[in-house]
């Protein structure tokens, strides 16, 4: 059975998207089997995975909204054996229409929950917000693991994402735990660095991964070409320390 995980944080540009991207490809290609659910509007997941969104049939918008079943909604990647639920432009929208449907806040639990024998991890690449759709992928998961941006404002808005967790787990998942903290764009020669890293160790003690990632010039070309890093530029020093990072994350399953 699957193991569900949300990739979150409200405050956008942290590296979220790289982040879900970039994990599940170095976890398939490590022999499991990965679902990306793109639940962001924006569908930079979509577009990170060489997938066309003028030729999506079926996509997150679907299943959360119009009772699509999740596996007509599934699309398999050129990349090892890693599958996505696209998004398009319609679940913009979806807010909205989601408020009028009863038990809103468990139609991607749902949804999902047709899939969990057949993968081994399914990944929820979450918007930047703290709306009815982050609310479903919460309720959906297990854990949720936290990209944080290794700058000035990390912290701002952690306070009410966790707050946002809190209430979910009061009122829909009473499981649901924190996976991890990824420090992201990390400038280790930078004294604003280290305090930032300091400020968040205190703020989740023992759950931040000891992988940084480094600011990259190959990460943010890697979407444009349709390929998660690993693939795009394996020696690169993003690729590395998200290979890395699986490694370490996968580590953390097993014990």
């Amino acid at each position: 059975m699957a193991k569900v995980i949300s990739i979150i944080n409200q405050k956008g540009g942290v590296g979220k998207t790289t982040t879900a991207v970039s994990l599940a490809a170095a976890v398939g290609a490590k022999g499991y089997k990965v679902l990306l659910a793109d639940i962001d509007p924006q569908g930079n997941s979509t577009s990170g995975f060489g997938i066309n969104k003028r030729k999506i049939v079926h996509s997150s918008y679907d299943i959360l909204v119009k009772d699509i079943n999740a596996n007509d909604a599934v699309v398999t990647t050129r990349f090892k054996n890693v599958d996505i639920i696209p998004a398009d432009l319609n679940l913009a929208g979806a807010e909205v229409e989601l408020i009028a449907i009863e038990k809103r806040e468990s139609r991607l639990k749902m949804a999902v929950a047709q899939l969990w024998d057949k993968y081994d991890y399914i990944f929820f690449d979450c918007p930047p917000s703290l709306g009815l759709i982050t609310i479903n992928a919460l309720t959906a998961s297990d854990t949720f693991l936290v990209p944080v941006q290794c700058e000035f404002y990390a912290l701002e808005g952690l306070a009410q994402l966790m707050a946002t967790v809190r209430q979910v787990k009061r009122l829909y998942n009473p499981h649901i735990e924190l996976e991890g903290v990824l420090q992201t764009m990390f400038d280790g020669r930078l004294n604003l660095t280290q305090q930032v890293v300091t400020e968040i160790k205190k703020f989740f003690p023992n759950k931040v991964y000891k992988t940084t990632i480094p600011r990259n010039v190959r990460l943010s070309e890697a979407p444009s070409f349709g390929e998660p890093i690993m693939y795009y530029d394996k020696n690169s020093k993003g690729a590395v320390a998200y290979n890395d990072f699986a490694e370490e994350f996968l580590a953390q399953q097993k014990r």
